[in-house]
Formats: C-alpha cells, sequence, structure tokens
C-alpha cells in the first residue's frame, strides 16, 4: 500500500501540472494586447466608412439638384415630366449612382437648353421691343409682353402664384407663357398691333 499512495499522488500532481499548463497560455491569450496595427485598421476602416458616406451624400444631393432643375425647365416649357426610379437614390452601388447622377445633369443640360430657345423668340422678343421693358410694373399690363391678370392667369398661374405679375418673371418665363397662349391657338393676336409691325399678323 505504502508504494501504491505515492504513486497515485504523482500521477494526481502530474494530472494537475498538465491541466495548469494547459489552461496559462489560455490566460495569457486573453490577457495579452492586441497586436501593433489592429486599433489603426479599425480607425482607417471607420474613416473610410465616413468618407463613402459622405460621397453616397453628396452624390444623392447632385441628382436630387439636377432632377429638379430638369423639371422645372420642362415644366416652364409644359413638357412631360422625365419619369425617375426613386429606388436610384437608395442604391449602394456607387458605380451605379455616378451614372444616374451623370444622366440628370445631362437631362438638366439639355432642357435649360431647350429652354432658352423658345421657338419664336425673335417674334417674342420683336413684339417686346415694342410693347415694354421686361420688369413694367405699371397696370393693368405687365412685363415685356404686356400681359394683363386675366391672361396671367389663364396662361401662367403657376408663375403668378409663385411670383406675382409677370414684372417679376423672367424674359424667358415671359416669352414661355406667351408661347402657351400662341399653341393653344390664340396665335400672335393678343398682340395685334405689335404683331402687325413684326410682320407676324
Amino acid at each position: 500500500m505504502r508504494s501504491v499512495v505515492p504513486f497515485a499522488v504523482a500521477v494526481a500532481v502530474a494530472l494537475v501540472l498538465g491541466a495548469v499548463a494547459l489552461v496559462r497560455p489560455a490566460t495569457a491569450e486573453e490577457g495579452a494586447a492586441q497586436p501593433a496595427g489592429t486599433e489603426a485598421v479599425t480607425e482607417s476602416q471607420t474613416r473610410e466608412r465616413k468618407l463613402a458616406t459622405a460621397h453616397a451624400t453628396s452624390q444623392v444631393r447632385s441628382i436630387t439638384r439636377y432632377r429638379k432643375q430638369t423639371w422645372a425647365w420642362q415644366k416652364l416649357m409644359r413638357m412631360p415630366l422625365t419619369p425617375t426610379g426613386h429606388g436610384n437614390l437608395l442604391a449602394s452601388d456607387v458605380v451605379y449612382r455616378q451614372w444616374v447622377l451623370e444622366l440628370w445633369r445631362k437631362r438638366a443640360l439639355a432642357a435649360r437648353r431647350k429652354a432658352h430657345n423658345p421657338p419664336r423668340l425673335r417674334a417674342w422678343k420683336c413684339i417686346q421691343r415694342y410693347e415694354g421693358r421686361w420688369n413694367d410694373p405699371h397696370a393693368p399690363y405687365y412685363g415685356g409682353l404686356q400681359m394683363d391678370i386675366s391672361f396671367q392667369r389663364l396662361y401662367g398661374s403657376d408663375l403668378l402664384r409663385r411670383k406675382g405679375t409677370a414684372d417679376n418673371w423672367t424674359p424667358l418665363e415671359q416669352m414661355w407663357v406667351a408661347e402657351r397662349a400662341y399653341r393653344s391657338g390664340r396665335g400672335f393676336y393678343p398682340w395685334p398691333n405689335t404683331a402687325r409691325a413684326c410682320g407676324l399678323i
């Protein structure tokens, strides 16, 4: 029995020492400092995410701005509004968003170019030379094409509501409202004398 007990004790001690040896590396790992550069990587990733978010926000704002510009010109010209997919603003693909941005930028430029060239631009300018200043505020006729209130309500109600009488409109806006009257079938007859002086009727 004397030889067995020390042997059993020796085995128990050996098992305990082995267990301690196995536990120590894990304990050391748990308390070990993170490898140098790990924090830097995390900060870099955070910075990249912030930059990506800022870029995405800028793209969305630009898309929205160009889309509004396009529609504003189209409304003035009484053209159908270019349809849009609202999902474009939610797309996560940076390249796709950039493509959408460029598309709306080109649309805005094209609409602006068209709006700055009304189909009867020379005719309206000729009539204006005989009628008055573009910012003429004197009632009962307003602006360079001398529109009365009933004319403005009928053909330029959107502008009258937003900006007041025609003397507050840009020359382009006044010409496009006159163009609306022309297209309605009235031609140049709302300006009989000056249109005749310009050789338009």
